[in-house]
């Protein structure tokens, strides 16, 4: 099999994603236990239905890096690696399985496979966040979950129909090679 090159457009579609990524990260909601709601985890799996699953997962781990090196591209305008490697590390650090389990799904081109993709991206994307989160401050799971996961559940359902109808409306309209 031949490996496909990345051409000037992908690079820039990803670009364009990293920047949609970084920007609605500042869209947020504080909550106590300082895991923030926001509008990043819909972009991110937006980012793997829209460029496929590898460009997707390039462009949230280039968004990851861009954050890791300090630039403040994360919720709140903070960046570093006290970010990667606190409270949310788990989060942050399971966004791009979050893109690819999007982009895997919208790659199937069938009816269910892009809602299968976008809920196992996110509950791969809870799982990760709670455990990094109980063993950070050691807290139990079943806290970790409700302080994390359990509140964000109705948002995130909401994010998932956005992300999933947006985007295959969007795909109809302007197929893109993925």
């Amino acid at each position: 099999m031949k490996a496909r090159k990345i051409s000037v457009n992908d690079l820039c579609m990803m670009g364009i994603f990293t920047a949609v990524i970084a920007v609605m990260s500042q869209i947020m909601i504080p909550m106590p236990y300082g895991v923030p709601m926001t509008l990043q985890t819909l972009a991110i799996p937006m980012a793997g239905i829209m460029l496929g699953s590898k460009k997707g997962t390039l462009a949230t781990i280039i968004y990851m890096l861009v954050g890791a090196v300090g630039v403040p591209v994360f919720a709140g305008f903070a960046g570093g690696l006290g970010i990667v490697f606190g409270p949310t590390g788990g989060f942050i650090m399971s966004f791009p399985i979050l893109a690819f389990a999007a982009g895997i799904g919208a790659e199937k081109n069938n009816k269910w496979s892009i809602w299968i993709g976008l809920v196992a991206g996110v509950i791969i994307n809870y799982i990760c966040g709670v455990i990094y989160f109980s063993l950070y401050t050691s807290n139990d799971l079943i806290t970790s979950f409700t302080a994390c996961v359990l509140l964000f559940i109705p948002t995130d359902i909401v994010k998932i129909i956005t992300a999933g109808m947006l985007c295959t409306k969007i795909r109809r309209l302007r197929p893109l090679n993925i």
